[in-house]
């Protein structure tokens, strides 16, 4: 029995890069083996055991045959006698087919090594063809990866669009799309995965709402960089910069202005109630995937709102309230700042504004703040019952909104 580390641990290591991902596969060993030296099986398609002490993965090592379409058709076989540059050679690419052994020697047979270097992601072997997740974790791969200078081999991606032509994107279920999307938008580029399947034709097939944006022109005084595709992959750039890690920040950015594919050519290049035509693409997309529900709510919210986020100094008081009251900030607070982030992430992600400030947001936190102030205690004091509390809340709050407008344009004026 050998052990090896594999995979993203070593992979990492090289790059000087922190890494929680680390896996392990046993050479030589059964099953029975395994468990006899008090590891606990826990596999289902093939043999995976966890570290008695540690719960480290530890998977025998295994080649795969392709008997079916999609990435379910595979048959495994994980016999003794199976090597570890056969158990490398199945997995996707180069630099995560890498293995260390006990005493930190690096095991490299299809130059991984090598292609870190040269800052690549090239596929191990033809067999890359025969599973479909792997155009999506060669996306994700890059949106992890671009800001190191990486991009895909020229081989690789002429192997992703022959599958996408061979219709493999088709078999993938949505829960795997989706899983694989959630962490590309956690990714410091997810512009660079949205590139990535735009290239090999599977955006279209995955997120046709997506994929019409691009070519879809807006006003360049506005938008300099006209292409709503291209501002929208300048977005969700910008949201991994000010939410880092934040998929439900991601997804709503990602999603923010799926309606301007469905403006009138007559109309181009403004687009006049975008935010009202992306709620149907963005519920559709959302059902299709199986997105969260707080992905899917969150997402409508900021698709049909921000604009007035945009707006927010031209507000009547009473439309400022109604904002804060459809999203629902009184009850769910944080949903003000997630609110607030993405519609930052729209304004900055625009060409020549990525470092602009977005005042918009530090007015409607003080506007909250203002409203949240006003308490039912000193209605219920006065004698007030029922829905006249409410409704003299309401009142009350529009009139301190009124009077933070009016201190906040004195204040504009003076500077």
């Amino acid at each position: 029995m050998n052990i090896y580390r594999v995979g993203g641990a070593v992979r990492d290591r090289l790059l000087g890069r922190p890494s929680s991902d680390v896996d392990y596969v046993v050479v030589g060993a059964t099953p029975e083996q395994m468990v006899a030296s008090g590891y606990r099986p826990v596999g289902k398609d093939f043999p995976v055991f966890l570290h008695p002490h540690t719960n480290a993965e530890y998977a025998l090592a295994r080649t795969e045959r392709k008997t079916a379409p999609g990435y379910h058709g595979f048959a495994f076989n994980a016999d003794p006698s199976v090597t570890l540059e056969e158990d490398l050679e199945r997995r996707d690419l180069t630099i995560n087919a890498m293995a260390e052994d006990v005493a930190g020697g690096l095991v490299d047979p299809y130059g991984g090594a090598r292609d870190l270097e040269a800052r690549v992601l090239r596929h191990v072997s033809p067999a890359f063809a025969e599973d479909p997740v792997r155009i999506l974790r060669v996306a994700r791969f890059l949106a992890r990866f671009a800001s190191l200078g990486f991009s895909i081999a020229d081989e690789t991606m002429q192997l992703m669009r022959g599958m996408v032509v061979a219709g493999e994107v088709d078999h993938l279920v949505p829960e795997r799309v989706w899983a694989e999307t959630r962490k590309a938008l956690t990714e410091a580029t997810p512009s660079a995965y949205l590139r990535s399947l735009r290239e090999c034709g599977a955006l279209k097939v995955l997120f046709p709402e997506i994929d019409a944006l691009y070519g879809v022109p807006q006003r360049a005084e506005y938008h300099p960089e006209i292409d709503t595709g291209i501002h929208n992959e300048m977005v969700i750039d910008m949201a991994a910069r000010l939410a880092p890690g934040d998929d439900l920040i991601g997804f709503c950015a990602m999603t923010h202005d799926l309606g301007k594919a469905l403006t009138p050519a007559g109309e181009l290049p403004k687009h006049i109630m975008h935010e009202e035509r992306g709620v149907a693409p963005l519920q559709a997309l959302a059902a299709r995937l199986r997105v969260p529900n707080e992905h899917a709510e969150l997402g409508v919210l900021c698709c049909r709102l921000h604009l007035l986020a945009h707006r927010i100094f031209e507000l009547r008081p009473q439309t400022l309230l109604g904002l804060i009251e459809k999203l629902d900030a009184f009850r769910k607070p944080q949903r003000l700042e997630q609110f607030i982030t993405v519609c930052e992430a729209d304004k900055r992600g625009r060409l020549g504004m990525t470092e602009s400030g977005y005042a918009q947001g530090d007015f409607l936190r003080a506007a909250f703040a203002a409203a949240v102030a006003v308490k039912a205690s000193e209605f219920v004091a006065a004698g007030l019952l029922g829905p006249a509390i409410a409704e003299a809340m309401r009142e009350q709050r529009i009139r301190v909104l009124a009077t933070l407008k009016a201190t906040t344009t004195l204040s504009a004026s003076d500077q």
